[in-house]
């Protein structure tokens, strides 16, 4: 139990108004060193946090203080972490997740919006949020002609102050509309330009409407990116030609898309930033994450047995509250073996896409040094 409810406690059941003096003076969770207290108000028969943390029982009760509608479960929890979760309400037979009506932050996906838990000592970065110092860069429509995945629509982030006269490196982006919706991309590509923390880039934006088949090791997707995106950007903008100034990057199955294709095509791209990558392999038994991810294990099994050298420097992210840790983990001595330049970082947080906006600073600065040198007109 937290300090500040023990406090609560401390004088015998409070009334209605002292708990609701209560809320309104803290912040929701209750938040120490030691860990966080949820709290819910209201009538029901039982609540349960349901954590996305892998690792630990998906639902944890929470218990209700005796004399009152308050219920309460403190969890611990290392400094620095950040989770998402719900809360599950049950009255009779129904139940039902919700928001955590307590707790402001939220955090958005594909699927819906989450509760955040901001453990003690996390913050959001500061790079994340708008700057109005900053200037901004624009988006503009490509239409890339395919004959490995037919016409296909693709994004172009172009950073303010281009100039046709410059060549820009170029980064190639799996699921860029979510990575602008849920991850804040463009905020972050317009601070850290803005402040030379990595060199101004053109960023190609690419859609699948059909993730479980193109992002899973598909030779066609990755054909689609360096036979018919590469050139149709090249044909439209000015980039730089050395493999060293372009890269591939995506998260879940996106870092799989990427991996495979610099594996596929070596030479083409220099970098990788793979975040949480979905790198299902079966050396450790069978495949523990079924059907649908076959064609990833045999693509897996397949680089493992012989990776190649696909790329010259790597990025590797994961969190370390998710299932896909120890993928992540293993990936990282097999890369190094092959004589690639890797870092890798493990957040305490989960799958989802604030974990991946949050380590956007460390991988494209590590792959893409700012250029101090550099003056602006």
């Amino acid at each position: 139990m937290s300090a500040a409810l023990a406090r609560l406690l401390a004088g015998g059941t409070p009334d209605a108004a002292a708990i609701d003096a209560f809320l309104a003076a803290h912040a929701v969770p209750l938040v120490a060193p030691e860990g966080a207290t949820f709290l819910y108000r209201g009538a029901a028969d039982a609540v349960y946090l349901r954590m996305f943390i892998s690792g630990l029982p998906a639902a944890q009760p929470l218990e209700r203080i005796a004399g009152t509608d308050l219920w309460s479960l403190t969890l611990a929890l290392p400094a620095g972490s950040r989770f998402e979760y719900k809360l599950e309400v049950r009255r009779g037979s129904a139940g039902e997740w919700i928001l955590d009506p307590l707790n402001p932050h939220r955090a958005s996906d594909p699927f819906g919006a989450n509760s955040v838990c901001q453990g003690y000592g996390y913050v959001p970065p500061e790079w994340t949020l708008p700057d109005d110092g900053a200037r901004t860069g624009s988006l503009e429509r490509l239409l890339v002609e395919s004959r490995h995945l037919g016409p296909r629509a693709v994004d172009l982030y172009v950073p303010a102050r281009f100039r046709r006269t410059r060549r820009y490196p170029l980064l190639v982006l799996h699921d860029g509309g979510d990575y602008l919706r849920y991850a804040q991309l463009k905020t972050v590509l317009d601070n850290l330009i803005h402040r030379l923390e990595i060199p101004p880039l053109i960023v190609a934006l690419t859609e699948s409407p059909d993730r479980l088949r193109e992002y899973v090791g598909l030779d066609a997707h990755a054909d689609f990116l360096v036979e018919s995106l590469l050139p149709a950007v090249a044909a439209r903008l000015p980039l730089e030609p050395d493999p060293a100034q372009r890269c591939a990057m995506g998260a879940s199955l996106g870092g799989v898309a990427s991996l495979h294709a610099a594996w596929r095509h070596p030479g083409t791209f220099g970098r990788l930033l793979l975040q949480s990558g979905s790198f299902a392999f079966t050396d450790i038994g069978e495949n523990r994450r079924g059907a649908a991810f076959e064609p990833v294990v045999r693509f897996m099994n397949a680089f493992r047995a012989r990776p190649g050298r696909p790329a010259e420097r790597i990025y590797v992210s994961c969190g370390i509250y998710e299932s896909l840790i120890y993928e992540n983990r293993s990936l990282v001595p097999l890369l190094q073996a092959a004589r690639m330049d890797v870092r890798f970082e493990e957040a305490r947080d989960g799958h989802n896409w604030q974990n991946w906006r949050d380590r956007l600073r460390a991988g494209l600065t590590f792959l893409f040094p700012g250029p101090l040198w550099m003056v602006y007109e």
